[in-house]
């Protein structure tokens, strides 16, 4: 995906509060509070055939104690367990116990084979050596949680499912450059690309694109998709819990999947259950023992350190790329400029002095990151020289000097490149401009404790910065005419935003041909306004290389003159923060792919 700011919370599709009713087991029936039925919806179409009735299901439990239950608490509660039909995280987790796609991204950001036996590469043959197509192989003996059997037509359905314009796909981006979606045999899948495409894991990869039933499904394609509240709330899966109940912004129910394709999961029964908020929920795992896992707990750190103190539980924090980052801006932002403020202008409006290089550098070396993420982020912050920070592969060393805080030596850089203060007033000039920076970003109490920091820093070396912070609707807004980060009125700004598994995209966004100017309604991603003819070679080196070492090499080739040209500076590398039971065993937290992506192996 293209590299972008990050969201503060979604809106995802809302539908009646009708729901379904399964006969439960008493015991599982004790544990939940079920709300009388709101709105009425209208009679939806006909469903689709039904399925056969599964050969098997497990017998309740006698007794209560002797049903093993996982509570997970999500503060956000699901609207939906459907990927397809709401771009809400929560929704997608609420989906991925039940739904699976043909890989999941674990932590280090490799593919873990979930619906595919394996994952198809240049090596193995999977992947066509021209970069147009790409074959899976489906697992044998696959079965929906009915019993019915899961072939190669459920994933070509699928796909049309979400390329259909009248579905509403939240996911239909996905599948964009596909030309076909074919069924060679039961088990053999075959996406052939509209040109050569050198990373080919987009489509059914990840929780956010698993697999639907064919039959289940069959009239749901189109603008009837909303409609189909059976299907919708209740969807049939392949994973290692079949959905039982849901109770749309309160709770899902699940339980073993007696026709799950791998070892029989631990638990009988699973409540995932939402509302409330952070703390309550962090408080319930960790100090309560009353949960036994809590979902994105965005709570201060000292707090949860507290919390964790309990003896309890323990808090787990997952990374992937989300870097804050603080853009130094190439053009001039001077309000004399009037239209031409900000503008690159084919190269003819520089920033008086942040284009020499060794200014912007001097800045970055006077930053303490450990600082920064140890005192401000807590769990939820790594330490970042680069911006791409993982996976592991793509990861650069070469810019780990900027782990030890050197305030001697951005001084002293600066005194060599000759940029001096001449005038005894503390600020440092560059050709007679004071270094004095207004400094941007969005209304947050963190980011406004590390301008704080950074400010400190920034005037033990001379250089002084005014701190602005505008109203995150405002700053992540579309109003050219505001102070968004895009028109950039400001000579350096501070945001977060996610390189994505593979930074081919949003590399490819920093490109001359991607910077923000009046023509293109200052709505493209090169936010820095940078111009870089080497940079830009090699992004189309890149776009012909596949997967690999060669690929590796120069994605981290780009992180390098990207950075070392100081056009942005990296910070910390932000990360979401959860917390379990220290008797829950078998989570491991990606932060490529749902909490959820591996529940078949939580057990205590």
């Amino acid at each position: 995906m293209k590299s972008r700011p990050s969201p503060d919370g979604s809106d995802p599709l809302r539908f009646a509060k009708t729901r379904l009713r399964f006969t439960l087991a008493p015991a599982l029936l004790a544990l939940l509070l079920f709300t009388a039925c709101g709105e009425s919806m209208p009679e939806p179409p006909p469903d689709p055939p039904a399925a056969p009735a599964p050969e098997t299901t497990p017998a309740p439990a006698d007794a209560a104690e002797e049903t093993k239950i996982l509570t997970i608490l999500y503060w956000q509660a699901p609207s939906l367990p459907s990927p397809y039909l709401s771009g809400g995280i929560k929704d997608t987790d609420a989906a991925a116990v039940t739904l699976e796609p043909l890989a999941n991204y674990g932590p280090d950001g490799r593919l873990v084979p979930k619906l595919a036996a394996e994952i198809p590469t240049l090596e193995n043959g999977g992947f066509s050596s021209d970069l147009t197509s790409i074959t899976w192989t489906l697992r044998e003996g696959l079965k929906w949680s009915d019993g019915s059997d899961m072939t190669a037509d459920d994933v070509v359905f699928t796909w049309r499912y979400c390329v259909d314009e009248e579905t509403g796909c939240t996911a239909e981006s996905a599948f964009a450059g596909i030309q076909s979606v074919q069924s060679l045999d039961s088990r053999t899948v075959q996406i052939t690309f509209e040109a050569p495409t050198s990373y080919p894991y987009t489509a059914f990869v990840g929780a956010g694109l698993p697999i639907i039933s064919s039959r289940q499904f069959a009239g749901c394609i189109g603008a009837v998709a909303v409609t189909c509240e059976v299907q919708n709330t209740a969807p049939l899966g392949t994973g290692p819990y079949r959905i039982v109940d849901f109770t749309p912004n309160d709770q899902a129910l699940y339980e073993r999947n007696p026709f799950y394709w791998g070892p029989a999961p631990y638990f009988d029964r699973v409540v995932l259950k939402g509302g409330g908020e952070a703390v309550s929920a962090a408080r319930a795992v960790l100090e309560a023992g009353e949960a036994d896992y809590a979902w994105n707990l965005q709570v201060e750190p000292e707090l949860l350190a507290e919390m964790e103190a309990a003896g309890r539980g323990t808090i787990v924090s997952a990374f992937a790329s989300l870097v804050e980052r603080i853009v130094v801006n190439q053009t001039n932002p001077d309000p004399a400029l009037g239209d031409d403020r900000s503008e690159y202008l084919d190269g003819g409006n520089p920033h008086p002095f942040l284009t020499f290089t060794p200014i912007p550098r001097a800045m970055s070396m006077a930053i303490d990151r450990n600082l920064i993420a140890e005192q401000l982020y807590g769990f939820a912050g790594q330490p970042a020289c680069n911006l791409i920070t993982a996976p592991p592969s793509y990861v650069s060393t070469a810019n780990d000097g900027c782990l030890s805080q050197d305030l001697a030596g951005a001084n002293r850089l600066l005194d060599e490149s000759g940029v001096l203060d001449d005038d005894g007033d503390g600020v440092r000039e560059y050709n007679g401009t004071p270094l004095r920076v207004t400094f941007q970003t969005s209304t947050n109490a963190i980011r406004q404790s590390t301008q704080a920091l950074i400010r400190d820093w920034w005037g033990q070396i001379g250089i002084a910065a005014e701190l602005i912070d505008h109203d995150a609707a405002v700053f992540f807004g579309d109003d050219p005419g505001a102070s968004s980060y895009r028109r950039f009125f400001a000579d350096v700004q501070m945001y977060a935003s996610d390189s994505g598994i593979d930074p081919q995209q949003s590399l490819a966004g920093l490109t001359c041909a991607h910077i923000p100017t009046r023509e293109n309604n200052w709505a493209d991603s090169n936010i820095a306004r940078a111009c870089n003819a080497e940079y830009d070679g090699l992004i189309n080196q890149l776009a012909q290389t596949g997967p690999g070492p060669e690929r590796e090499a120069l994605i981290k080739q780009l992180n390098d003159i990207y950075v070392q040209s100081y056009y942005e500076i990296p910070l910390v590398n932000r990360g979401l923060v959860s917390a379990h039971l220290n008797t829950l065993q078998g989570v491991h937290l990606s932060g490529w792919d749902s909490d959820m992506w591996n529940i078949a192996e939580w057990r205590r």
